[in-house]
């Protein structure tokens, strides 16, 4: 019976024991999954700033788990998070990328949304935040869901997906995207450019990545197809660039950078009465850089404002050096959009003028039609400003913008420039001689002076001046000159 008994009380210590251990070992694994939740969570902060969401606390962890919430609390929030979308900013999607890496597959996709400040000048800001919340909703409910969406700047969102995606996925998704939205009962339309970079092929650090698919934006802006993909060689493009602004200010103050002249014929008279400046630079390494290159990059990177007023201050400066040598000539010089977003440059114009004691109408400023278009309202009052001081104005490179001549009524100026497009196959194209002859016609009965440019022959010129045009430009009358040459040929140019 003892013996029962003895066998009895050891099954029960048996089971008692393997109770605890079971116990211990349930508790263990209760540790171990709240320390994965918390190293988990806690790793998400670097992304997003939140409080903690642990459902099972164990009780030897309670003390530290609720001193962490309440230190993240306590803590500013994330600076990896945009305020208004929720999504993650550029500083975020940076630190998401970089605890991805080395990241060698997938697609990085940077959005654009098409002329979205027209959006808040036309509705108020107000209205432009509510359809960026509505976009960054509808790219987190996208059936193709990507790994990381994030809003860089004012409206250019990214995202990372884990896969390849093809081209007809990623017109599959602007569709989706473009979808129009509904905002205060207003149906508002958007345009999406999209840059992408296949990251089996092109892959990087991720400052090099993000570059990469930005230069792929760049590149989507100036296709048809709005959709474009980053190549091998847009670095090299991009490093160009970069040089050029870089080396501007200095080609300005080394005189890399400088004015030539190129003389207009005067139909009326066969004289010259008018140089248009034209800039030049002659980059120590990279040698001859064109206008049309560096002045839009000039205005990208907010140096425009630089350029041209060393522009004007060189054209002036020649000016009264001509004047004082008995050489009078009415000088043109080209301004950009950014010029006439200025509320003082007639002010300016009038101080230089002043300054170098000369006659406004020594002057011309020339726009280009695009320039003009691009806020004709404001356009139109700073040109009536730099009118009233007796400073010529033209049109440069008229009918290659998008006006056409329904708005050459409103504007203030003395001379329309019809661009040299209009030349091309002007002698074996009748159309191309109508819709010329019948742009000067119009022109002049509206009061405008009418020059054309890029005149290379004598049979094109012999034709231009039967239909009407005042004033002509290009290698068969004189080419651009330094200013030291055109005083040579002056004579010759001004029939002395």
């Amino acid at each position: 019976m003892f013996e029962i008994g003895l066998v009895v009380a050891s099954l029960i210590l048996l089971i008692f024991s393997l109770y605890i251990l079971q116990a211990k070992y349930r508790s263990l694994r209760s540790q171990q999954k709240f320390l994965a939740q918390l190293c988990t969570q806690l790793e998400q902060q670097k992304i997003e700033r939140q409080a903690l969401d642990i459902g099972i606390v164990p009780q030897e962890f309670a003390p530290l788990y609720h001193t962490l919430d309440e230190l993240l609390k306590a803590l500013p929030a994330s600076v990896g998070k945009d305020k208004l979308t929720g999504l993650v900013n550029r500083v975020g999607l940076k630190r998401a990328l970089a605890s991805m890496m080395p990241l060698t597959q997938g697609t990085l996709v940077l959005i654009d949304i098409y002329r979205f400040r027209y959006v808040n000048d036309l509705f108020g800001f107000v209205f432009g935040d509510i359809l960026l919340k509505q976009f960054a909703e509808r790219l987190n409910s996208l059936s193709l869901s990507p790994r990381l969406i994030a809003r860089l700047n004012g409206d250019e969102f990214c995202l990372y997906y884990e896969q390849a995606l093809t081209e007809e996925q990623l017109i599959h998704l602007r569709g989706r995207l473009q979808v129009p939205f509904s905002i205060k009962n207003t149906p508002v339309s958007v345009k999406l450019q999209i840059g992408c970079v296949h990251l089996h092929e092109h892959h990087a650090d991720t400052s090099q990545m993000l570059r990469r698919v930005d230069l792929a934006l760049k590149k989507a802006r100036h296709s048809r197809s709005a959709i474009a993909y980053y190549a091998e060689n847009d670095d090299i493009q991009q490093l160009r660039e970069l040089r050029i602004i870089d080396s501007l200010p200095k080609g300005l103050q080394r005189n890399q950078v400088y004015m030539v002249y190129q003389a207009k014929q005067d139909i009326a008279t066969g004289r010259c009465f008018q140089v248009e400046a034209l800039m030049r630079w002659e980059h120590d390494e990279l040698g001859v850089i064109s206008p049309g290159e560096f002045i839009p990059l000039a205005e990208y990177a907010g140096m425009i404002d630089l350029v041209s007023q060393w522009a004007l201050d060189q054209v002036l400066a020649q000016q009264a050096k001509w004047r004082a040598a008995g050489i009078q000539l009415c000088v043109a010089v080209n301004l950009s959009t950014r010029d006439l977003d200025s509320e003082t440059l007639p002010q300016e114009i009038a101080a230089r003028l002043a300054h170098y004691k000369l006659p406004p109408e020594s002057l011309m400023i020339e726009i280009t039609e695009s320039t003009l278009m691009a806020d004709l309202t404001k356009a139109v009052e700073t040109l009536d400003k730099i009118r009233a001081l007796g400073v010529r104005l033209a049109i440069d490179d008229f009918g290659t913008g998008h006006s056409s001549l329904a708005y050459l009524k409103h504007l203030p100026v003395n001379e329309v420039k019809i661009d040299k497009a209009f030349l091309k196959d002007l002698e074996q194209d009748k159309p191309s001689e109508y819709i010329l002859e019948a742009s000067i016609n119009i022109a002049k009965k509206l009061g405008y002076e009418v020059t054309v440019e890029g005149i290379e022959t004598l049979e094109i010129r012999d034709r231009l001046v039967a239909m009407g045009v005042d004033t002509l430009q290009g290698m068969y009358y004189a080419k651009p000159m330094r200013a030291a040459e055109l005083e040579m040929n002056w004579a010759k140019l001004h029939h002395i």
